[in-house]
């Protein structure tokens, strides 16, 4: 029965494990020395040999002739190790068995002895899938297991595994392969298993696994089926990389500004029934490869494609800056990211490839540039206003607002006449219609509630009401000042409409500076009434 290549040639000792030395190297001096962890978290990516690790080493510290910490491999343990009839090495993949009542049966299955072994070890793979009451199930057998059990955790997202579960084990973090250490290997099993690989062709399978043996392990499988003599075409046909021109057709219509023959190749694919966020995502791919080119010295060892797509890459990159290879990294990013909610992933993606072939001046930039310059004049605006709080504040004086030009500057057009009436003010107020707002206070303890920087200045405030008319008057000029250059007409009006059920026109006046013998100023009439109506009320008390 044919054996995938993964399968058959994983490996059997510490020394076969490729490009992780610093956790080889500890594992073999560990158990040389008998200073074995009760419990190891094996993180990193896929296919760079966690669950390899672990199965040697419980192999090894079960081993009944170790050498210098590897297993023997000739031992019965070593031997029902490797075809996975030892009872006493329990896998487990947390992804099918995350629940209680999984983590319950293992912690009653730790109380018995090993059958064979001096150690009976729980591997538990893809441990992030593991539920919070699993986790929690699972705490306190780890922090206290008996001493014939250890366990060895594998995960590749580490950001999921609670603190409280990575705090009570070793932990060892697995690299990616580097590229020339699976060159070797895929080399070197290409020769076992009497088939040609040709270097170059070892190289862009390295480059397309992404770091991982299992990946390049499964390319290589699959290249062997198309011929037994491996050359870059063959890996390119195999691995789907082959017939990519629509890729860099579309680039090079985005480069030359060109939106109506990238928009038709988008309604080509289409069409063909690819799938548009795909698409996206390759294309994404190929402009970080163009950032590449431009900016690492034409970038080739960090660049996984063809030869002839790599020249059509360096073309690209010579029409288009930086700034707008970044610009448009960032657009395919957002359309990446909007396909989830979109309702035409057709739309949305012919909407993004317009704004890629829009002329620009560095979008990006553009909008920096403007972002700091409105900082700049808002910082400008508030250092203004501070100094003259301070001065006013020092002198003891109320600040003023500096007076307004109202006279059109040379050239310029009159302001156009307001739409409607202006609302009612003080100046033709009729005390006598005029009712002081009784619940006034109450109005604005509400106020104080949700806006507070608002009801500080309508302390010692009067309120009065006529139809949909609020006349107020407060304190000082300076509270004045304040209630015109806030929005607190507004959160006013949301406290007056719960009340009363309707909004009003509100007319602020200061009662600063008003004669208090000017009996004809509304201002003064208005505060006599409210004044009247205060005595009236404690009368009444």
């Amino acid at each position: 029965m044919y054996q995938a290549l993964y399968r058959k040639w994983r490996p059997r000792s510490f020394d076969d494990v490729v490009s992780q030395p610093h956790i080889t190297t500890t594992l073999k001096n560990q158990i040389v020395s008998g200073k074995t962890a009760h419990a190891y978290l094996f993180t990193g990516s896929r296919g760079t040999g966690k669950t390899t690790c672990a199965r040697i080493f419980a192999k090894a510290v079960n081993c009944r002739n170790p050498h210098d910490g590897e297993p023997c491999l000739e031992c019965d343990i070593c031997k029902a190790a490797d075809n996975g009839s030892l009872a006493d090495i329990i896998e487990i993949d947390a992804a099918s068995n995350a629940s209680v009542n999984d983590i319950r049966e293992l912690r009653e299955g730790v109380m018995f002895t090993p059958e064979m072994c001096r150690y009976k070890i729980y591997i538990i793979d893809e441990v992030h899938m593991l539920s919070v009451g699993a986790f929690n199930a699972l705490l306190k057998t780890m922090e206290e297991p008996p001493p014939h059990v250890k366990f060895i955790l594998a995960t590749t997202e580490i950001h999921k595994v609670p603190a409280t579960i990575v705090s009570r084990c070793q932990h060892f973090d697995f690299n990616r392969i580097k590229t020339e250490d699976i060159v070797a290997r895929l080399m070197y099993i290409a020769d076992k298993e009497g088939f040609t690989l040709h270097e170059d062709a070892a190289g862009l399978i390295a480059r397309l696994s992404d770091g991982g043996m299992r990946d390049a392990l499964s390319l290589m499988d699959q290249c062997v089926a198309f011929n037994n003599d491996i050359t870059v075409a063959t890996v390119s046909q195999a691995s789907g990389i082959a017939g990519r021109d629509y890729l860099f057709d579309i680039l090079e219509a985005i480069s030359d500004k060109n939106a109506a023959a990238a928009l038709q190749i988008v309604n080509r694919l289409y069409e063909m029934s690819k799938d548009l966020k795909v698409l996206a995502g390759e294309l994404l791919e190929q402009m970080r490869n163009v950032m590449l080119v431009s900016t690492v010295d034409k970038g080739r060892d960090l660049i996984t494609c063809l030869p002839e797509e790599y020249d059509r890459l360096c073309a690209i990159s010579e029409k288009l800056t930086l700034d707008e290879i970044l610009d448009n990294i960032s657009i395919l990013q957002e359309c990446s990211e909007r396909f989830a909610k979109c309702t035409s992933k057709r739309i949305e993606l012919e909407i993004c490839v317009i704004k890629l072939c829009s002329e620009k001046i560095s979008r990006r930039s553009m909008a920096a540039s403007k972002g700091n310059t409105a900082s700049e004049a808002e910082l400008n605006s508030l250092r203004s206003r501070l100094e003259q709080l301070e001065n006013a504040l020092k002198n003891g004086a109320q600040p003023t607002a500096a007076p307004k030009n109202t006279a059109p500057a040379a050239g310029q057009a009159k302001p156009a006449k307001p739409l409607r009436e202006p609302d009612p003010d003080f100046n033709k107020v009729d005390p006598g219609n005029v009712k002081p707002m009784e619940e006034w206070d109450s109005v604005v303890t509400q106020i104080s509630q949700r806006e507070p920087s608002i009801s500080g200045f309508l302390k010692r405030s009067k309120a009065f009401r006529h139809n949909n008319a609020l006349f107020l008057i407060v304190d000082n000029d300076f509270f004045l000042k304040l209630f015109k250059e806030s929005n607190a007409a507004a959160s006013i009006n949301e406290v007056l409409k719960e009340n009363y059920g309707q909004t009003f026109t509100i007319k602020v006046k200061s009662a600063r500076n008003v004669p208090p013998d000017d009996t004809e100023n509304p201002v003064n009439q208005l505060l006599q009434k409210a004044k009247k109506l205060d005595i009236e009320v404690e009368i009444k008390k």
